[in-house]
Formats: C-alpha cells, structure tokens, sequence
C-alpha cells in the first residue's frame, strides 16, 4: 500500500464510521486481563487500542521493553538501553531492534514501546538505564537504529517520553522549565532524528513542560511534531497519569490514551460536542493517522514467519551476550591488569554485594522474566569447565556475620589444574579479607539494584519527599517496585569497606561497576589496578564478564556519559522539585564551559590493545563537511576503537558549547589494520536556534573539526574549516 493509497483508504473508513467507533480507536482496553496476567502467569496479555472487525480495521497491541519484551516469562533479557549506548554500536542495535520485534511478532503484538530516549541530564536519574546517554546525537543515532530494526518486521516502535522527561520522583507532574533555544538544541534533536527515520508513534511525557503538562501541549505535539517535523504517526500517551482532560489533549493532537479510557471516554466526548467545545471534524483528524499508521503496517508484507519458538530462542540468548561483552567499558587498567591469564590464575575471590546478584535492571515496566540470569559469581564459575558446586555452598552473601574456616564457600574448579573461586558475606570484612589473602585475583562486583535506582511506579503524584517508599496496590505485589532517582553517586558505603578491607591485603582487583549509569569512584580509585563498567548487562551478563576478565573478549565500549569527579560538578538535582530549571548546559559541554576536569570523559574507554588516530582531512561542498581520519590498530590484539568526530565553535559570538558531537564510528580492525574512517556532516547541523526570529541559522565564520577518542583532550586531532 502506498502513502497516498493509505491516506484515501482512512479517509474512507473514516467516513463509515460512528462516533462511538471512532472514539474506540482513541483509548486502549484490555488493562485488567493486562494487570492480572503479570499477577498470576507473567504471561503477559497485551494491551489494545482500536480495532474495527466491521471495517477490517487492525487493533494496535502493545508489548513494552527497552531490554526485551517486559513483563512476559521467558523473553531474553538484553542489556539496558544505557548499556547498548556504551557501545556505540548503531549495526548491533538494530540486530537488537530486530530480535525484540520478533519476539513481540511471536506473541501475536505489533507494538512496541522499548525506544526510549530520553536525554540524561544527570546521572542520579532513576530512569537513566532505559536511555543511551547524555548527547543529543548519540542518542539520536542508536534509537534510530533500534527503530529501524523494530519496523522491518512491521512492528510499530514508539519513541518515549516526548518531552523532557528526565527525573523520576518529580515525573508525575513536574516541571521541567527551558528557554526555547535550550529546548529545541538540546531535549529535542534526537526524537527529531527518529521521527526523520519513519517512527510510527511517539509518546508524551508525565511532566509537564514550562507548566503544561505534555499530553496537553500542542506545542509539542502539533506545533513541532507535525507542523515542522512533518510527523504522521499517531501519539499515544504515557500510561494511566498521561492525560488529565480530553478537550485539552484533543486541542494539542493527542490520538491515543492509553490503556484505558479514563479520558477518551465516549461519554466525555460526546458532552464536549454537544457544548460546542469540540467539533467532529477533530476527532477525525485525531483518528486519521492512527488508522493510517495501522494500514500501511499491516499492509507490508513480513520478512519471515513469527513462531512462538523465538521467545527467549538461542539466537536471542546469544545476541544478548554479544551485547553484554561489546558495551562494558574500561575505565582503568594499569600496567595492563587485565586481561587476566587463565593459565596463571588458580586462587579466585569474588565477592561485593553484587557479586552473586541475578539481576537485569529494574522492576518497573521494563522488567523482563528470562529463563535464568547469569550473575557475575555464576559466569566465572562456569567459565571454567567441569565445575561442580553443592547448592547448600552458594554464595554467603547475606548471611550471618560469623562466618568459619570450612564456610568460606570454597569451591574446587576442576580443570587442567585445580582452581579455587571464594566467596564470603559482603558484611564479614574478615572473612572477606582471609579469602583475599593470597588470592591470585580478587573481582569485586559493587552498584546498585532496583532498590536504588528505577521507574518510580506510584500513584500519579509527585512522590512525597517525607515518605519516598510509601506504596500502593501494584508495588505491595512484589512485581513491580517503586524505584525513584538514586540518593547518591557514590557507592554504598559497604561495598565501599569491601574494597578497603580487599586492597589492604591484596593489590590485584578488578572492579566491575553495575549501575544504569555514573558511578563515582573517587573513595578508592587509588587503591585499584583495574575497574570495568558493566550496567545491568542482561541474562547473560556474567558470562560476558567472565569471557572479558580472561581475555576472550577485547572490551570495546565509550562512555555514553560523563563521570564526574564530584556530584558537585554536575547541574543541580531536585528530584523532588515541582519545578526544575533545565539548563543549556549539562554533561560534557558543562565540563568543557566550565574547564572543569571529570574522572572520565563522555565517549571513554580503553582496550586491550592500542590505537592511533592520524592524517585528519577536511572537504567542504555547499551543504556537507566532509572529514576523513585513518585509524590504526597498533596492538597485538584485534579490537574496535569507536572515532568521534565534535565541531567546535571557537569564535562564535553567541553562547555556544566548545565542542558538540556530530558523528561518531565504531571500527574493528586486526593487529596491525589501518583504515580510513569517512564522516559526513550536514552543514545544516551547524545551526543554533534564534528564539527572536523563530529560525535556525548556520553563522559564518570559522568552526573546528576535532575528531578523537572521547571528548577529552588527549589523542584528539583538530583543523579549522571556513562556513562561508
């Protein structure tokens, strides 16, 4: 069906229907048989909007997940959003877009709501691991290709939460206050991005936006999602708090209210008619491009077919440990720690309050129920053949405090050589220092679990700073928890005394961070060889860990944020404000304005083998900058370097950052391979919005390319170009 076909054909339609069926196709139904399939079977019954069997009309059925398909027993549990942003990464997160979309196709949906990207404004943000990072295009290039992935099997992908909707004690109503110029560079490129790749729907946001709430705000919805980006999808919105009143959302071209018709209720919009407050006609330009949408998806014809075999298949499984091995990023190494050799290694601590955790995430609506989960213990243990270990001698963590010689949970590894894994109580800094004497290694694994950090499931409220755990009816059912904004950057206080307790008799530690996002580390940064960041990294998670530790895997992902040295650098964060400032600066262009320096820059991250950047080459036409750099492995390792490619705005006469990202490229290559990276930037992205004449304006003069391999400093190459 073509586009033109479509618009006629639900013009058609449109004009056979009745009010009442017109106004079925604005709500979604379903939510008790949605509620009580999570309860009782974690099978999970999607959700519906619309649907005709009169007119033949599709129903859109919705399954959520940004790591998989949420909420259902058996689903492969990806890595989170953040940690496919870690590695930058746009081929492998389409193949991910891809499994997701089959897995929902499997479970007879054709809806998803896992494109969420939202910017990271700052890394206390509870939500932070269900987005890819802190600048706008980076963010912008990855969810266009999870989008991309999800609509080849005529999936239709939602992008969420539109807008500004990074804080989460304050999400229910808040108020995220900008300029215009703040708005339109910096919160809204990336979903622009998407739109521009063909994104089928878009959700609004819980907060509101300079005091309206975001499901009422024409501005967004109809102003600049359709009148300037030409958008043609339908919106729906976010669940159960996202709309207040149905005038309000028809007037800003609300389609959808999802998942039930608390708003978009017949009854309500026919008193509306009947008081001249609405007109039909609106209603019909609101169902236009729902039916529209739904027509040309089911017209497209599928790639494959969809068996229900693919749910949590092997292929997926195997995917989702690629994933987890190809985004954990390096932060130290020093005098190359790592990779450890499993020939020399035979004494193995493993401990922290994670280190026997199976965890994927948070409870909140992105939950996936996998098979089974692979923690960081579990990984390291089976990487080593032959194990066999009594379930009564599982890991101690959590246990009493006193703790004897024959419960040290020793366990024998039976290889080529006998191997011991320890492990003890993350609260017994003794036993913890006794299995940590003479160990040939010892790997902390230390964060944070969906107690700390997550969507912040409550009751449609800003939640109440005097009591953050109060709980309603849906979180006392243990499925989903109440999640909310971390308290703090640091780690817990002790894993803290863990690592303390572990280098004062041990120097050979590795760290492996799990977090949805910062973790600073400046407490014991010094006492430490080697640190990794791992996030929530999925069912697979622990094996991907082992398989990096011992050099089977060469780490390869950046830093999709930056970490900071103190809290104190970073914007001010509220998160139980009403009402927030967001300013133009945050994350790396706040610590390049400021000259401030971070512990880790945004785009960081090392290697197992070494790179060199050289022979940068600039070429203009009149509406591309074409840059050009030869990027070389000089290590003895194969491995992927990802070249980033900022604009600098030197000599710019208004506010602008020093530098922004404009492309980035991730590159595997051999011992001893050179290649040349190639980027094209539109000139047209050069440009700042000029709030007093409404317009985007690309100044002339002269502009910066630096490419590098962060946004730091070191190894960066820079030549200036002329925009005339």
């Amino acid at each position: 069906m073509t586009e033109a076909e479509a618009d006629s054909t639900a013009h058609a339609l449109i004009s056979q229907m009745s009010l009442k069926e017109k106004v079925y196709e604005m709500h979604g139904h379903g939510m008790i048989r949605f509620g009580m399939s999570i309860l009782f079977s974690k099978k999970i019954k999607p959700v519906h909007a619309g649907g005709n069997k009169r007119l033949g009309i599709p129903s859109t059925i919705f399954l959520d997940g940004p790591r998989g398909v949420s909420l259902h027993k058996g689903a492969t549990a990806f890595p989170v959003t953040m940690a496919r942003g870690a590695s930058w990464d746009i081929d492998l997160e389409e193949r991910v877009g891809e499994a997701i979309a089959e897995e929902i196709r499997a479970l007879r949906a054709n809806y998803s709501g896992a494109v969420c990207m939202n910017l990271l404004r700052h890394p206390a943000w509870g939500r932070a691991q269900e987005t890819y990072g802190e600048d706008p295009h980076h963010v912008g290039e990855m969810a266009s290709a999870l989008t991309i992935g999800i609509q080849k099997h005529n999936v239709q992908a939602c992008a969420k939460h539109f807008a500004a909707n990074s804080m989460e004690n304050n999400r229910f109503g808040g108020s995220m206050n900008m300029s215009e110029r703040t708005l339109r560079e910096v919160y809204l490129p990336h979903f622009k991005k998407v739109i521009s790749t063909g994104c089928a729907s878009v959700m609004s946001a819980y907060n509101k936006l300079n005091g309206e709430f975001c499901g009422h705000n024409k501005f967004l919805l109809t102003d600049i999602l359709r009148s300037e980006w030409g958008f043609k999808g339908y919106v729906t919105s976010d669940w159960m708090n996202g709309l207040y009143d149905a005038q309000k959302g028809i007037e800003a071209g609300m389609n959808i209210e999802m998942p039930s018709n608390n708003v978009y209720s017949l009854k309500h919009i026919k008193k509306l008619l009947a008081d001249g407050k609405i007109k039909e006609q609106q209603i019909d330009d609101l169902v236009f491009p729902i039916i529209r949408t739904k027509l040309l998806f089911a017209a497209k014809k599928d790639v494959q077919e969809y068996p229900k075999s693919l749910v949590g298949c092997r292929a997926h499984i195997d995917l989702a440990r690629e994933v987890a091995e190809k985004s954990a990023v390096l932060l130290k190494n020093e005098s190359n720690f790592l990779p450890l050799d499993k020939n020399k290694v035979r004494r193995i601590a493993v401990i922290g309050s994670l280190a026997d955790v199976k965890q994927t995430g948070d409870h909140g609506s992105s939950r996936v129920f996998p098979a089974y989960i692979i923690s960081p213990l579990d990984g390291i243990k089976n990487y080593f053949s032959g194990f066999v270990m009594p379930r009564n001698e599982a890991s101690g963590i959590g246990t009493s405090n006193q703790i004897q010689d024959s419960s040290l949970r020793k366990a024998s590894v039976r290889n080529d050589n006998n191997i011991e894994i320890l492990t003890a109580p993350v609260n017994d800094l003794d036993a913890i220092k006794k299995i940590c004497t003479g160990a040939d290694v010892v790997i902390i694994v230390a964060g944070t679990t969906y107690k700390d950090e997550g969507e912040f499931i409550g009751n449609g409220k800003i939640r109440d700073k005097n009591n953050p755990d109060k709980k309603d009816f849906i979180t006392r059912t243990g499925i989903l928890a109440v999640g909310g904004d971390r308290k703090y950057l640091h780690l817990h206080q002790p894993d803290i005394e863990v690592i303390h307790a572990a280098s004062s008799v041990n120097k050979n530690i590795v760290v492996s961070l799990v977090a949805g996002s910062a973790i600073t580390v400046e407490e014991w940064h010094e006492e430490i060889p080697a640190i990794i960041e791992t996030f929530y990294n999925g069912m697979e998670g622990g094996t991907a860990l082992a398989r990096i530790l011992f050099g089977d895997v060469n780490p390869s992902g950046k830093l999709p944020f930056t970490v900071p040295k103190l809290e104190s650098d970073l914007p001010q964060f509220n998160s139980y404000d009403t009402a927030v400032d967001y300013g133009y600066y945050h994350g790396y262009t706040l610590f390049d304005k400021e000259k401030k320096e971070p512990r880790y820059p945004f785009g960081f991250g090392l290697s197992y083998t070494q790179f060199q950047i050289s022979d940068l080459q600039t070429q203009q036409d009149a509406d591309t900058l074409h840059v050009s750099v030869k990027v070389k492995n000089s290590g003895a390792r194969a491995g992927a370097e990802v070249a980033q490619l900022y604009i600098g705005f030197p000599y710019s006469e208004i506010d602008r950052p020093v530098k922004l990202l404009q492309a980035f490229s991730k590159v595997f290559l051999q011992p001893g391979e050179e290649r040349v990276v190639n980027f094209k930037v539109p000139v047209s992205s050069l440009a700042y919005f000029n709030p007093q004449t409404q317009t985007w304006l690309v100044a002339k003069g002269a502009y910066k390319a630096i490419v590098g391999n962060s946004s730091g400093t070191e190894q960066q190459l820079n030549h200036f170009f002329d925009v005339k």
